[in-house]
């Protein structure tokens, strides 16, 4: 059975490739998911708080709510490996490359056009593959406008296109107005990927202590229903490559995001509830479904449910809407 892909022009064995997360905090746990079978490794992110917190310009942007990043800092238990300085980051993955014989794949998460994206290019001189960028922050002040929000990825994929060779991915949040539009504008602008989508650990409220505290929630397949009819949305009207990321925790949904057109799909909370060998697990499963339905490759099956493909293509739209309904009974 050909499981093999292709994402941000790298070939790759199978399209499980565990996203940006604790997982990849060392050299010895990026080895298990290896050898459970993944294809790439997306490290986790750099911050650009870890690297220029002082500066005036990315005060200004954290006063509109950055710190609920995806992956920050706060969010995950204080350790060591989570906190590592910007320069003992390019060196793990340095290492990383030297020691796996899969692609890596570098992670900056930022929101200005300041200092912190030189470490793009340190990443690619570490070695990396490629790169992910995260831009991502709430606009609480409400004289800041739709568009100046947008823009912010536009400068951020520029500044960092015009310093590094090597392909770049945009993870986006599903949060615009104009998904569609966001999605081939940034294709236009030279992104290389579309990561859909991140995921946005929320605030919680602690009754007792009075305080708002974050808190990791893992995600649950029915996660999988955003990235899944965006995917089959923007299948075959970008060039960009498209991985699917939140939800995915079995074969099955693996089976689904190709088939609604994703080049690769991405997971963390299935690997870290139950360990980087749910990967060769996940692979089984997906050559014996394959096998039964008469599938030879992924490629065969790629985008065959995307919304170019099917017979109706309204489903993917509001028409979904109204037959989910009138289904419950």
């Amino acid at each position: 059975m050909d499981l093999s892909t292709s994402y941000l022009g790298l070939r790759l064995k199978n399209p499980i490739v565990p996203s940006a997360s604790p997982l990849s905090h060392s050299l010895d746990s990026m080895r298990r998911l290896e050898d459970a079978g993944a294809s790439a490794i997306v490290m986790y992110s750099l911050f650009e708080e870890q690297i220029a917190h002082e500066t005036a310009e990315l005060n200004h942007y954290l006063s509109y709510g950055t710190e609920s990043f995806a992956e920050a800092l706060t969010y995950f238990p204080e350790s060591d490996a989570y906190n590592l300085e910007p320069e003992e980051y390019v060196d793990l993955l340095r290492k990383a490359k030297q020691s796996l014989g899969i692609p890596v794949i570098g992670s900056l998460n930022g929101v200005s056009t300041g200092g912190w994206i030189k470490y793009a290019k340190k990443i690619e001189e570490a070695g990396a593959d490629a790169l992910e960028l995260n831009v991502y922050y709430i606009p609480t002040d409400p004289k800041l406008a739709g568009d100046d929000v947008e823009n912010r990825y536009f400068e951020v994929l520029n500044a960092v296109k015009s310093t590094v060779q090597i392909p770049v991915a945009m993870k986006l949040s599903p949060f615009f107005s104009s998904l569609a539009n966001i999605a081939h504008r940034l294709d236009a602008a030279g992104a290389d990927g579309l990561v859909l989508f991140n995921r946005f650990y929320q605030p919680d409220i602690d009754l007792e202590s009075l305080e708002v505290k974050p808190n990791v929630i893992l995600s649950t397949p029915q996660a999988l229903r955003l990235p899944l009819r965006w995917i089959a949305i923007l299948h075959g009207r970008v060039k960009a490559s498209l991985a699917a990321t939140s939800g995915v925790h079995t074969a099955q949904d693996v089976l689904k995001m190709l088939m609604a057109g994703a080049d690769v799909t991405m997971m963390a909370s299935a690997l870290l509830k139950h360990g980087p060998e749910q990967i060769k697990t996940i692979l089984v499963d997906m050559d014996q479904w394959m096998l039964e339905h008469e599938y030879h490759s992924v490629q065969q099956m790629k985008g065959s449910m995307s919304q170019k493909s099917i017979a109706d293509p309204a489903a993917f739209e509001r028409a979904n809407y109204m037959k989910a309904l009138q289904s419950y009974k």
